[in-house]
Formats: structure tokens, C-alpha cells, sequence
């Protein structure tokens, strides 16, 4: 990392750069005078051009990345797929075996910082609604498919660490990430028709059914995006907690949505949404809502502490970002945040690699 007076002049590689975080973490990276040229990596071409930042096509499962990450003072490695839950292999290779093969490439150009998302998902289930530290246990909700991968990649890090312990290794565990920009991209993961989107944007909703002891730790993608540029450029390692305050119940979850909460047992919010998912109604598997109802409630102290990171938007401003965003026409325009980029010949790229760009 050459040093020019008193200023650092940084190269930063980020994977999955076109996301909901990742749009924020290079726009947090491109504002920093100590962070000179930015790499971003995606599957599909774009017209978004943030400042210092380079694109790059490739896919962590399929490209040789040694040629990228040559020369990076660091990595953030953010790329992940949710769907297809259908088709879990797909999820698998560019998860878990995309990390593999990222983890490889940044032993062979020995980049020294790499910072990598892992997630909430990742902990084993609460044993109840106390806040919880990073010392939790990661070894996932086995039943979900997205956590059993955020969790093998907590070993795939474990065994990183343990073979080359002069790397600096930071693990970032947030919370459910919402933003404005990003309405439309989750709402086409997780929501689907079954919920019209101007309905939500409306926030009309008359009736909210929800488990009594469901709670959802929330934060903005901006205050993300700041968290790994803190973890970028200072001398720290190991796991951080991300969230903000106040954590969410529901009645706080139904005053956003300017509804009325209808206590409902979660047995019978499991067989509405297995239904649901079973006629194709909307694409989010059950298995996370019971993820959504397993996962501990974070301390976030240690961010605090460490990082000096403190979020400026609460866990409702982030919600309510969310729904703001789905009546809007301002996305970015890069494909994980566009409206039509989802589908048939989506899934069939993902599943054979016919038409990406890497």
C-alpha cells in the first residue's frame, strides 16, 4: 500500500457491486480521498459509472479472478444469490463455491485485507430475545437454505484464517438491509404478486397477521456501506455485528404499515406461506420465515467500539425506505436493482451459465 505524504492511495476490489449493498459500499468507497481506484465486479454489463470504480464482468463461481485481484490493497466480497430457492444448487455454487474459489484467489495475489458479508443468518437459533455478541455460535438454521451457506462460509473463513494468519480478515454480520433504491429488487425476491406493490407504498395494508414473538433487527444499506469502508482502512479483524435501534415488534412492524397487527400463531403463518410458495405466488421458500423467527437479536456494541460506527437511520427509517421505494422510478440502473430482471431465462442463465458476460 504505497504511501504518498499523508495519504494512502487505495486499490479495493468489490464483488456483487451491483447490489443493494453494493451499489452503497462503492459509493461510501468512492467518496474516501484514501481509496484511489475501486474494481467492481458483477455478472451483467451496465450503464452506472460511480466515481474511481472500474467494472469488471465476471462470476465468483465460473471466472479466474486471479487477473482481477492483482494489486488490490483489499477485498469486499459481497456477491450472493438468494434465488432460485428453488433450484438450491444454483445458490450453492455461486455461494459457497464462489467464496472458495474468491478465498483462493486472494491466497494467491496475498491481497491483505480481505472483508467478506457473512449475516445474521449465520447464527444458530436464539435461545431467546436477549442481545446477543459476536461469540454466538454460526453453525445456521440447518433447515434454511440461505443459512446453512452463510454458515459453511464461516468455516470456509475459519480455515482461511487458520492458513494464513498474517491476513487481515474482517467478517461483517448485518442485519435484514433495506434502502429505497433496492424496494424493487426485494420485492421481486422475497414479495412476488401476492402483494401489489403500490398496495405496500401505500402502506395500506388493514389487517397484518404476525406471530406475537416475531422481532426484525433492521438497518439502511448506506449505513452498511459505511461499516465496511470503516473495516476497509482500520487495522481490525474478526466479526462485527451490524444493526440499528430501536429492534422491531409487531405492533411497531404494523404502525409502518399503517395496518392493524392480528396476533396469529406461527403454525399458521408457516401453512399460509407454504401455500403460498407451493402455487407460486410468491418466490420466498417458508424455510426463511423460519429463519425470521430463529435468529438471535444482535449486540452491536462492538462496531461501535471498534469500527466507530454508529447508523444514522433506525431500524424504521430503513423499513420505511424500503416502502418509499416501491412507489419510486429512481433505481439505479444496474440489473440486480432494475424491475426486469428476473425470470425464466434468468434462472436458466444461473443454472448453465448460457448468456453471462463472465
Amino acid at each position: 500500500m504505497p504511501r504518498i505524504g499523508y495519504r494512502l492511495w487505495m486499490r479495493v476490489v468489490v464483488t456483487g457491486a451491483s447490489g443493494n449493498v453494493g451499489t452503497a459500499v462503492v459509493e461510501a468507497l468512492g467518496g474516501h480521498r484514501d481509496i484511489d481506484s475501486i474494481v467492481g465486479i458483477c455478472r451483467r454489463s451496465h450503464r452506472w459509472t460511480p466515481a474511481k470504480t472500474e467494472w469488471v464482468p465476471a462470476d465468483v463461481a465460473r471466472t479466474n479472478l486471479v487477473p482481477v485481484l492483482d494489486g488490490a490493497d483489499a477485498v469486499v466480497h459481497l456477491a450472493w444469490l438468494f434465488q432460485p430457492t428453488r433450484h438450491p444448487q444454483v445458490t450453492w455454487r455461486n455461494n459457497v463455491v464462489g467464496t472458495a474459489r474468491l478465498l483462493d484467489a486472494v491466497a494467491a495475489t496475498d491481497v491483505p485485507t480481505l472483508v467478506v458479508a457473512s449475516s445474521v443468518g449465520a447464527y444458530s437459533p436464539r435461545a431467546g430475545l436477549d442481545l446477543v455478541d459476536e461469540s454466538w455460535p454460526t453453525h445456521g438454521v440447518p433447515e434454511t437454505a440461505y443459512s446453512r451457506e452463510k454458515a459453511y462460509v464461516e468455516r470456509l473463513l475459519d480455515v482461511h484464517e487458520a492458513r494464513h494468519p498474517s491476513r487481515r480478515v474482517v467478517r461483517m454480520r448485518p442485519a435484514f438491509i433495506f434502502s429505497r433504491r433496492a424496494s424493487i429488487q426485494q420485492r421481486r425476491l422475497f414479495l412476488g404478486p401476492l402483494v401489489p406493490h403500490p398496495v405496500l407504498a401505500g402502506r395500506r395494508l388493514p389487517v397484518i397477521p404476525m406471530p406475537r414473538d416475531l422481532r426484525l433487527q433492521a438497518l439502511h444499506a448506506d449505513d452498511v456501506a459505511n461499516a465496511y469502508l470503516a473495516a476497509v482502512l482500520k487495522p481490525v479483524s474478526g466479526a462485527f455485528n451490524l444493526t440499528a435501534t430501536p429492534t422491531l415488534d409487531p405492533p411497531a412492524i404494523a404502525g409502518l404499515l399503517e395496518g392493524r397487527w392480528v396476533p396469529t400463531p406461527r403454525g399458521v403463518m408457516r401453512t399460509m406461506l407454504t401455500a403460498a410458495y407451493r402455487s407460486r405466488a410468491v418466490p420466498a421458500a417458508p424455510e426463511l420465515f423460519d429463519l425470521l423467527m430463529q435468529v438471535p437479536m444482535m449486540d452491536p456494541t462492538r462496531a461501535r467500539d471498534e469500527l466507530g460506527w454508529s447508523p444514522s437511520h433506525t431500524s424504521a427509517d430503513a423499513v420505511r425506505a424500503f416502502l418509499e421505494g416501491l412507489g419510486s422510478d429512481d433505481a439505479l440502473p444496474t440489473p440486480p436493482l432494475q424491475p426486469s430482471s428476473s425470470g425464466p431465462a434468468r434462472v436458466h442463465e444461473l443454472r448453465t451459465g448460457v448468456g453471462s458476460r463472465a
